[in-house]
């Protein structure tokens, strides 16, 4: 206990030393100040986080807005990288991320969408349709939809309209352009993905707007990272957008940031809509290169960066051409060259102090279990005879598994982000709904890949007990252990705490909270922990049942022996049954992608299983290994699946509803 307890203690003293140098870079070693805070409009609060270079006076401002299911820390990059050049950068938590009290619904829907570029659509070629469902449906289908489009496409024939589809970015522009360090002529802004239609939107709004001292305060410039184009036709024509770069990704996975075609290939520049948007003739647009002028706002650009969607947001390339443009337009601090670029250090300390959080748990659980209430958690793996000598069987099973998770994932994640029957006032988490359903199909097919086998064996004279299941101990291995069940619940909630008292410092000390370049641990709101508890028992189940069959029923021969050598073998195999489906479709969504034919799902499925959950992928398999080493080490020290499973249910859960999008 003494040797863990000193452990423990050096792993929270090193998360707390990386997150320290982390809160210095971001800060440019306290040269910028960072304060947190809400902006107070009619519908609720728009939380924000403000960098401020100090001594500021008539400093060029920047808003920042966010993709789908980020926060405010995703554009911790760009306000990084631009606050040490002099501009004073304002990241906000856009309606339903983070912790902004306003719903995502407040952006509004309509009964209708479009599936080409705004401008190209007609109803004869059925690109322009009504759609029916659930609510959530309706504002994620909507999301292109934007508040200063005409009639035809902003307002239903139900009555039904967008109302602000800059996602709170109008409010807190006009909080960016009132502060006193803030030249309210030189202000620009950037946003990715969901957030590049909240530019778009923010930026009409104040196209020819001045403030009370009648100041044209007209954004000067607008980075889109990875965005979406429309023709001139559908807005009003008065509506002037100055200096706008596009970051085109060329491996995006969402088919309407690249034109709604299977790839992004030169081809795409000399289409009416990228002609129109550059202000060239056909055969005229190049990548990389300004056309018009930045005097008098006509810069148009659009950057090819080789990297996908998500990674955007992080892309040295994407943060140079950024930087040079906002230099060109709202007059940066052009001593730091825009090659040198350190927000990546920062990303990679968070990271760093999310694992030693992560490890200090663990270690912390290994002090636990010698106190005298935690020691029953212990039950020691079931010597039981390994009967699958040559392994055909565990390879059969984990086979099955595979295909079964990794072909059902696009189709369920879907169905429950959009279209599966929930209450939408219990289950608000948009992307929580879509691994909702998925671990309720997995949860039916493990429950039948159970019992049928347990049948099946008892008819041949042979008993699977509980123990065998890993739900209980060989002293009474035959019924469930509720009470080992408890303890572990207790083990892991004491776990979980001292991890949150972890990130709850780093938040409220350093600003800072646990993550790697996309958010994984938040501080919870009333409102998400609520959530939380309203998932947490499918997560739980799932989970259960996913390691009962992994760990514990397909157990490995290396489960019961010692050493590194064995546990990196059972691991490897662990992993693979946990991860091995997901990696199924990463290899059919990416091999054809960097072939440059096109995005596998889309391909194969059709574009309406790509995008959200696609993209998700390169988060959630990175993820998953971390959840099945967890496992493994827990369940060769522990020998039941209890403590391993309610662990990772629950940093899971964490996950989904700490800070992604609620509806």
């Amino acid at each position: 206990m003494k040797k863990n307890l000193i452990i423990t203690a050096i792993l929270v003293i090193a998360c707390f030393l990386a997150i320290f140098i982390a809160s210095l870079i971001q800060s440019d070693w306290n040269r910028v100040e960072i304060e947190t805070g809400i902006i107070e409009i009619d519908d609720g609060n728009i939380a924000y986080k403000l960098y401020t270079p100090k001594g500021a006076k008539d400093a060029p401002g920047v808003l920042l807005l966010h993709g789908y299911q980020n926060d405010h820390e995703t554009s911790a990059a760009y306000a990084i990288e631009l606050a040490r050049r002099g501009a004073v950068v304002l990241a906000i938590d856009e309606y339903g991320h983070g912790d902004t009290t306003i719903p995502m619904r407040s952006r509004g829907y309509t009964n209708h969408k479009v599936s080409v570029n705004y401008g190209n659509d007609s109803e004869s070629d059925k690109t322009y349709v009504e759609i029916s469902g659930p609510l959530r449906y309706k504002v994620l289908m909507n999301f292109s939809t934007l508040s200063f489009f005409n009639d035809r496409y902003s307002k239903g024939s139900d009555g039904s309209a967008v109302v602000d589809s800059s996602m709170g970015g109008i409010a807190a522009y006009a909080f960016l352009s009132s502060l006193e360090e803030v030249d309210p002529t030189r202000l620009a802004i950037s946003g990715h993905s969901m957030g590049t239609w909240a530019s778009w939107s923010t930026a009409a709004a104040y196209s020819g707007a001045v403030n009370s001292n009648g100041v044209d305060i007209t954004p000067k410039a607008t980075v889109l990272q990875c965005g979406e184009l429309f023709r001139n036709s559908i807005y009003d024509s008065k509506i002037k957008f100055n200096n706008v770069l596009l970051l085109q990704a060329k491996y995006d996975e969402f088919n309407y940031f690249r034109d709604y075609q299977n790839f992004v290939t030169d081809d795409i520049l000399d289409t009416p809509i990228r002609t129109e948007f550059l202000g060239v003739d056909a055969n005229q647009s190049e990548w990389n290169t300004t056309f018009g002028s930045f005097a008098d706002g006509s810069a148009r650009r659009i950057e090819l960066l080789n990297t996908n969607h998500r990674l955007t947001t992080h892309d040295s390339h994407g943060m140079r051409a950024a930087l040079e443009w906002f230099d060109s337009a709202i007059n940066l601090d052009s001593s730091i060259a825009p090659t040198n670029q350190v927000f990546m250090i920062k990303e990679a300390l968070v990271f760093l102090a999310m694992l030693l959080a992560i490890f200090s748990m663990i270690s912390f659980m290994n002090v636990l279990i010698y106190t005298p209430f935690f020691k029953d958690v212990v039950t020691g793996i079931p010597n039981r005879p390994n009967k699958d000598k040559s392994g055909k069987v565990w390879w059969k099973n984990c086979i099955i598994t595979m295909l079964i998770a990794g072909f059902t994932y696009p189709f369920l994640t879907q169905l429950g982000h959009g279209l599966l029957p929930l209450n939408e006032n219990i289950f608000r988490m948009t992307i929580g709904n879509g691994f909702l359903s998925w671990y309720l199909f997995l949860i039916v097919v493990m429950l039948f890949t159970t019992i049928i086998p347990i049948k099946r064996a008892k008819k041949k004279g042979v008993i699977i007990d509980m123990a065998d299941l890993g739900f209980a101990s060989e002293k009474s291995p035959k019924h469930f252990d509720f009470k080992l069940l408890g303890k572990a619940l207790l083990l892991v909630i004491s776990m979980l705490l001292l991890m949150y008292v972890e990130l709850f410092i780093a938040v409220k000390v350093f600003t800072l909270d646990f993550r790697f370049i996309w958010p994984f641990f938040r501080l919870f709101s009333f409102e998400r922990f609520i959530q939380f508890l309203v998932y947490i028992p499918v997560f739980a189940i799932f989970f259960l049942l996913n390691n009962s069959k992994i760990f514990a029923s397909n157990r490995r021969p290396e489960a019961r022996l010692s050493g590194g050598k064995a546990f990196f073998s059972n691991w490897y195999h662990n992993a693979l049954s946990m991860v091995g489906g997901i990696l199924i479709i990463v290899l059919i969504e990416y091999i054809p992608f960097f072939l440059g034919i096109g995005p596998g799902a889309d391909l194969l499925f059709t574009p309406t299983f790509g995008g959200p959950f696609m993209s998700l992928l390169i988060v959630f398999v990175p993820q998953v290994l971390v959840f099945s080493l967890l496992c493994t080490y827990i369940y060769k020290k522990t020998g039941n699946v209890f403590t391993g499973a309610l662990l990772v249910a629950s940093m899971a859960c964490w996950i989904v509803t700490g800070g992604s999008a609620i509806l």
